[in-house]
Parts: C-alpha cells; sequence; structure tokens
C-alpha cells in the first residue's frame, strides 16, 4: 500500500470530522469530500477505507492506542490491519510513534474482553447473551467486521439478468449470480457503478440479496394493490413493481420527503408506471386511513437500530442505545398495527427489519398476533420455496452475514383471516 503525507494528514482530518458520529458516517464523509474538492479519486478510496475500517475495529485499535487520537487510530490500523512495515511509515512518523507501534504489531485481539472481539459495546453483548453463547456473539461480531460486497438488483422490466451478467462480463467487472434472489448480482470489488450505462439506462439498481428477497416473500400479483409502508428511497417499491410487471397500484408511503425525492429519479429510470408516492405525516395519517381494508400487500420495513448492517455502517454502533431500542419497539409496534389495518381478508403483510435482536422482531409480531387473533402467521421457508427459492430459516426469515451473505435480516410474513372484517 502506497500513500502520501498528504493522505495521512486527510485522512486524520476526515476522521476527526466524523468520530462525534452525531450524524450518520457515510453523510458526514460525503460532506467533507465536497469540501474539498481537491482530493482525487485514489485519495478518497484511501480515506474511506482507511475510515470506515477504523469504525469497524475502532474497539480493538482504542484498546492498543494509549491516547486516543485520530492520528494514533490511523497509523495503528496501518500497521494491525493493513499489516505495513514500519519502514514504509518511517519518514511520516517520529521516534516515539516508532516505537510505540513497534510495540503493538504482536498484539493479537483474542486477549481482549469479548466486547471488544466482538466490537460490540458492553449494553449490546449483555442483550446478545440473553439468546446466544458467547461463541456465537464473536461469529457475529467477526462477521459484521468484513466489509459487504456491492449487490445489484436487476431491474427485470428492463432486463434479464443473464444478459447484464454477460455484458459486466464483458467489460471486465467480475460479477455474479447471488445464490437466492433470482434478480441479484453480487460484485467482486467496488466498482463506480452509479455512473455505469446500466445503471443509468435503469438496468440496475444497487440493492442487498437480502433486502431484494423480502419482495419474493411479498411475491405481489399483476393488478393488486400494494403498499410499501416504510418505502424510504424505494429500493423495494420499484422491486415491487417489477415483480408485478407494472400491472396494478404500489402506494410508497414515507414520512420523509428527502427520502422519497431520491425515490423519482429512480422511478423515472425504471419503466414502471404502477407506483404512487407519497409522504404521510406518521402511521395514522389520513391517507393511509382511507384505504384501510382494501389493500392486498402490505410491506413494512420497519425503522430499526439496523444493527443487521453493521458492515455498512459500523457507525450505528455508538448512535443507538438501549434508550433508543426502547423507543423503536414502541414505534415498530404502532407501524405494525396501522399497516395491518389495511389489509384485506386473505392479504399478505411482510413485517421486516435490518436487526438481529428478538425485542425487534420475534418479540413484536409475537404480541402483535396476541392482540389481534385475526391475523396468522405463515412459513416464510414456504413462501420462498412457491417462488422457488430454496433458502430454509425457519418460520421466521433471519439472515446472517457469515452464513448467507447479506446484511442481517429478519422477516415475519402474516395474513388477515378470511371472516375478518376491517377494523
Amino acid at each position: 500500500m502506497h500513500f502520501t503525507s498528504s493522505q495521512l494528514d486527510a485522512a486524520i482530518v476526515a476522521l476527526r470530522t466524523i468520530l462525534p458520529l452525531e450524524y450518520p458516517a457515510d453523510a458526514i464523509l460525503r460532506r467533507f469530500f465536497r469540501d474539498n474538492p481537491m482530493l482525487g479519486a485514489q485519495d478518497r478510496a484511501f480515506i474511506a477505507e482507511a475510515v470506515f475500517d477504523i469504525l469497524r475495529h475502532r474497539f480493538f485499535l482504542e484498546s492498543l492506542v494509549k491516547i486516543v487520537t485520530p492520528r494514533a487510530l490511523i497509523l495503528a490500523y496501518l500497521v494491525k490491519l493493513q499489516g505495513m512495515n514500519l519502514r514504509e511509515l518511517a519518514s511520516l512518523i517520529s521516534e516515539v510513534e516508532t516505537k510505540w507501534l513497534s510495540e503493538i504489531k504482536a498484539i493479537k485481539p483474542d486477549i481482549f474482553p469479548l466486547a471488544t472481539q466482538a466490537e460490540f459495546p458492553a449494553w449490546l453483548v449483555e442483550k446478545l447473551q440473553h439468546f446466544m453463547p458467547d461463541t456465537d456473539i464473536l461469529d457475529l461480531g467477526l462477521s459484521l467486521q468484513k466489509s459487504a460486497p456491492l449487490d445489484l438488483r436487476v431491474n427485470t422490466i428492463l432486463a434479464k439478468r443473464g444478459e447484464v451478467l454477460e455484458t459486466l462480463k464483458q467489460e471486465g467487472i467480475n460479477a455474479e449470480a447471488t445464490p437466492y434472489s433470482p434478480c441479484g448480482i453480487r460484485l467482486v470489488g467496488k466498482p463506480a457503478i452509479n455512473r455505469h450505462a446500466l445503471f443509468l439506462s435503469g438496468k440496475i439498481e444497487v440493492q442487498d440479496e437480502g433486502s431484494q428477497l423480502l419482495g419474493y416473500l411479498l411475491a405481489p400479483k399483476r393488478g393488486e394493490m400494494v403498499v410499501d409502508f416504510c418505502a424510504g428511497a424505494g429500493g423495494k417499491s420499484l422491486l415491487l413493481g417489477a415483480l408485478m410487471n407494472s400491472k396494478g397500484r404500489i402506494y410508497a408511503f414515507d414520512v420523509s420527503e428527502k427520502r422519497l425525492n431520491n425515490l423519482k429519479p429512480r422511478f423515472k429510470r425504471s419503466g414502471l408506471s404502477n407506483l404512487h408516492i407519497q409522504r404521510i405525516t406518521n402511521e395514522n395519517d389520513i391517507k393511509v386511513k382511507r384505504l384501510a381494508g382494501k389493500i392486498d400487500r402490505v410491506l413494512i420495513d420497519a425503522p430499526c437500530s439496523g444493527l443487521g448492517t453493521l458492515r455498512r455502517n459500523p457507525d450505528l454502533k455508538w448512535r443507538q442505545s438501549p434508550h433508543s431500542i426502547d423507543e423503536l419497539k414502541t414505534k415498530q409496534a404502532a407501524i405494525l398495527s396501522a399497516a395491518a389495518s389495511l389489509l384485506k381478508p386473505g392479504g399478505r403483510l411482510v413485517y421486516a427489519t435490518c436487526s438481529f435482536l428478538p425485542e425487534e422482531n420475534q418479540t413484536v409480531i409475537n404480541e402483535f398476533l396476541a392482540a389481534h387473533p385475526q391475523f396468522n402467521l405463515l412459513n416464510c421457508a414456504e413462501l420462498l420455496s412457491q417462488q422457488k427459492i430454496l433458502l430454509d430459516t425457519g418460520e421466521f426469515l433471519q439472515l446472517f452475514p457469515k452464513l448467507h451473505q447479506t446484511d442481517g435480516f429478519f422477516a415475519a410474513a402474516l395474513t388477515r383471516n378470511d371472516s375478518a372484517k376491517p377494523e
């Protein structure tokens, strides 16, 4: 790895800017690059990789450092995680730093407590210990310290997966079909796909395979009425539209104007015509209530801790807390209850999070079912097998990076009994 003193200085400033972690790290980094237009593509790649790797391994790196400063963390990262030779750094570091770095070279993570090795805050380890042995916690932690692959979804309205794979291969981009999603592609490396002709023409979108599977779990049919309740920037709405071959109607609801605005150019590229984007003030908005009992399928990608996405968003570990998770559980229950009231008798609802905490997942579902006897649980493995997807994680869909190479996703599928009347 060759880099210059100016890259080292820029990385230190970037890390210093990000480390208060008051806002999402990726957003702060984007602003940092905007404010420093002189940085070249290689500089930006080095800084982004260093910053996110340090966030993924922050507990370990801080354990090695006597006084925690952005400079010390970056030097420890270069020596311990990048395997840099002290000779390569000689012109950039002081004698004191040389001595300290040579001392830490031999230190292995396994001498540290579980929380440090797993790179989880103590409160999270405590939560996980209620339902997982320590060996599994460590496995989960280690899998979330790796960087995530780049997954694409082929827009089946405009292209076939085989054609897209062929095009990428001809251009020397290393890509393969995803093992579970029928429309997914996994890239090796991180090419700048958002400038690629396939992306600009709407034939591909960036979307984790786990997220794609939620669409197949919902399995909307042509001509149905569908609601994507927490649509965000709309990746799942667009997938649902493609699965419906643009026939029928999808309502993409979200409380965030900004996220929905990000959906508009994607919708424009997609070739779909059946998407209706609507901002709502909350789950009890009149736009929601007037659809009560009229909807065939409802998808809820609920606001959650996001802990299943730590490979991509390692800063979430410091931006969540036991208190924020309690607040999320209340919000999740309210959203599930409101969204469920939209469902027709015989309709299907999928509740999903990118979390592996039962209190955001199974507990929310079990409490809802106890209070709403007109709903039954469906078996996710059976629903996926109907879509010719052979993935059996039991009654609930539960995905883990180590086992499935996806983000950590949870999903439950519910149906409303035919005899039920809309509430």
